[in-house]
């Protein structure tokens, strides 16, 4: 026995600890485990009773690199502390752990509770220090082990990926043929989904769009399983946004091997414990990237052009740099206007009733706090118009070889959508027969295998029904094949593309797809004087060019009426009445303020505003209503009250302007001798002329 092992250590249990790193070591290196588990037949030996030997082999297939995982590392390490372990038993250093910091642990804690640690080479006490530091050693031995072992790993498969040979899981449209070279999916089905994808994908310039295009064609999208029992099986089933970013941004569809994309990477989590995650590296950070390595679904000019495309769609990134996808909206130049003071991109803002009137504005610089308003406010509709103008100027020589193309490229979508219905239902079709003949092949008399083939085959014909059916429902909602009717008119409306572009069937989102076609970016700059802005136009083929446009005025500059306007109605307000002024303004065809014609009231506001006298009409043989009053020696009350009651005969030229009254002899008579018989007139004047009477005596 040896000298270490003392009474105090074998009263308490002693535990054998067996760890391998993978669950493929435990199912291959069984001899591995047999020596572990043989531990506890040393310590029987070495005086501790079988039921003291406690062996703790939760942790097979789990790694040592770090304490995460282990849970039976974590109760050994508790169990140590606490003094309850005699001894632990190991096979190697390397299975308690592979990473010096939760060794040297281990090491401190046996010392403390005097706890022995048993290997193969024999028995150590971590209390002395000789045994300490050979411990320690062997501890560093394992670790450093651990890093030959990965680094060797490593380079060879490095070395192997450097010439294109390191092979790895596909992505679905993609196998390995018997040579061990990557080539295309032999299911044209397969093929096809994938090849529509990346078209769908060219076409609508959106990851989301593409999966509305798939929901709304009821198509499926494919994806190959790895491991368990449906290894290498496809599995068709909806398709997500996530498989369509997936599909987009790996390189392996453009015939680009690549080794380095995600690199794992180590963090500590909340708890205290290192995670290893898997991070994806930028291009340039690729340890390998080798082009035309197989045959491809698309171009690496086409796949540089997505992953550009997919970042300017992005809504998290700086709002500088980003134009964004062709969305819904009546702005047609969202993403593509960029404010000439700041050089951020201008956004949209819908406004009025119900959002119906849309606004380009850039307030970066007053949410920065740099400014206290806008660097630029404008509306859609004033900036649009031009732009629109000039495209449509631009393209007029080449519409018809854009309307073929255009034909053309309706015809091809079309196809490709039947062919994947076509092919759809010809898998179906497929698996029906299938289970036909193997009903067919079964053993009439063995009904019960009988029964469950025929039952199989009764699910797969009426699968084959539902997808004839739904194919049918699909060609009824969004009919695929056009009349040649249909296809004459299509072609004649192609002809004229301003018709085309103004026909209620086309949408803002397609019309913002033709303005990004063929504008790359449109500069939006201020000048001086007001109202005026420039727009600068960069074509995608790098040609510039300029437009100025010239913005309506504010609202009250529009309602305010010009000066030779203003200057004629005071002419004419000399000698004519205000309906007389309107009348002939309409005659001269000019336009109020508002495009309505001139009313009346209209001038009579004018004359009010700019202070213009109504006209003196006067003639010499008519009175005032101050002369009438004076010359019957009666208030001008009096007078108004003749004229309400038409006692006597007045007119004026405009609503508010004086009364002129013309009196003859008989008149005069009349009123005199009214004013003579009215006692209510006499009680008036009478004061007055009792003061006159008093004056007069004094």
């Amino acid at each position: 026995m040896n000298p270490k092992i003392q009474f105090i250590h074998t009263e308490r249990p002693a535990y054998v600890y067996l760890r391998q790193s993978t669950m493929a070591q435990v199912r291959h290196n069984q001899e591995s485990t047999e020596r572990q588990y043989a531990l506890k037949d040393k310590a029987c030996e070495l005086g501790w009773t079988p039921a003291r030997v406690k062996v703790l082999d939760g942790d097979l297939g789990v790694s040592g690199a770090q304490t995460a995982g282990r849970n039976d590392f974590k109760a050994l390490v508790a169990d140590v502390s606490m003094g309850m372990v005699g001894a632990v038993f190991a096979l190697e250093a390397s299975r308690l752990a592979r990473s010096c910091t939760d060794w040297h642990r281990l090491l401190e804690l046996c010392a403390f509770s005097d706890t022995l640690i048993i290997d193969e080479d024999g028995c150590y006490n971590p209390a002395d220090f000789n045994d300490q530091l050979l411990l320690g050693l062997k501890g560093t031995m394992s670790q450093a082990e651990l890093h030959f072992i990965r680094a060797r790993l490593q380079g060879g498969k490095l070395n192997k990926a450097r010439k294109g040979e390191l092979r790895r899981p596909l992505p679905v449209g993609l196998v390995y043929d018997d040579q061990g070279q990557i080539v295309l999916d032999p299911d044209s089905e397969v093929r096809q989904a994938v090849q529509f994808l990346f078209d769908t994908f060219r076409e609508t310039g959106s990851g989301y769009a593409v999966v509305h295009k798939f929901a709304k064609e009821g198509l499926r999208f494919p994806k190959r399983a790895y491991g368990g029992l449906w290894n290498g099986k496809l599995i068709w089933g909806r398709l997500t946004d996530n498989r369509v970013l997936c599909l987009l941004k790996n390189p392996a569809y453009a015939g680009a091997y690549v080794h380095g994309r995600y690199q794992s990477t180590k963090e500590v989590a909340a708890d205290g414990t290192l995670r290893t995650k898997s991070t994806q590296m930028p291009m340039a950070s690729w340890t390998v990237t080798i082009r035309e390595h197989h045959e491809a679904y698309i171009s690496w000019d086409e796949y540089m052009e997505n992953q550009e495309l997919l970042e300017r769609n992005r809504t998290n990134g700086e709002e500088h740099l980003l134009a964004g996808p062709a969305r819904e909206g009546r702005a047609l130049l969202q993403g593509l206007l960029v404010c000439g003071d700041c050089g951020r991109r201008l956004t949209v803002r819908y406004k009025g009733n119900g959002g119906i009137y849309a606004t380009y504005d850039c307030n970066w610089k007053k949410r920065s706090g740099l400014l206290t308003s806008s660097c630029m406010h404008v509306r859609c509709d004033l900036v649009d118009k031009p732009i629109v103008n000039r495209i449509l100027e631009a393209v007029k020589p080449q519409q018809i070889e854009i309307a073929v193309k255009a034909f053309e490229e309706l015809e091809r979508r079309e196809s490709a959508i039947d062919n994947q219905w076509r092919m759809r239902i010809e898998r179906v079709e497929y698996e029906a027969g299938l289970a036909q003949r193997r009903y067919e092949e079964v053993d009439p008399a063995n009904r019960l295998v009988a029964a469950t083939l025929e039952k199989r085959w009764n699910e797969a014909l009426l699968a084959v029904e539902a997808a004839k059916q739904e194919h049918r429902e699909c060609q009824r909602q969004d009919p695929i094949t056009a009349t040649d009717e249909q296809k004459a008119a299509l072609l004649s409306l192609a002809k004229d593309l301003p018709r085309l572009w103004k026909a209620p069937t086309t949408n803002d989102k397609d019309r913002k797809r033709i303005l990004r076609l063929l504008l790359k970016d449109v500069t939006v700059e201020k000048l001086p004087e007001p109202k005026q802005i420039i727009l600068h136009l960069r074509w995608q083929g790098g040609a510039l060019e300029d437009v100025p446009v010239t913005l309506l005025p504010n609202r009250p500059d529009q309602v305010r009426y010009p000066d030779a306007l203003v200057e004629k109605v005071r002419q004419l307000a000399s000698e004519s009445p205000d309906a007389e002024i309107a009348a002939r303004l309409n005659g001269d065809a000019i336009p109020s303020a508002t495009g309505k014609p001139f009313t009346a009231t209209m001038v009579k506001w004018i004359r009010y505003r700019h202070r213009i006298a109504p006209p003196q009409l006067k003639q010499p043989h008519e009175l005032t209503v101050n002369e009438v009053a004076r010359e019957f020696s009666v208030s001008p009350n009096v007078v108004y009250y003749w004229i309400e009651r038409k006692v006597i005969a007045a007119r004026r030229v405009n609503h508010g302007a004086p009364y002129w009254i013309a009196l003859d002899d008989e008149k005069k008579n009349e009123l005199a001798e009214w004013v003579r018989d009215s006692k209510q007139i006499q009680a008036q004047a009478c004061p007055a002329s009792l003061s006159q009477t008093a004056g007069g005596a004094v």
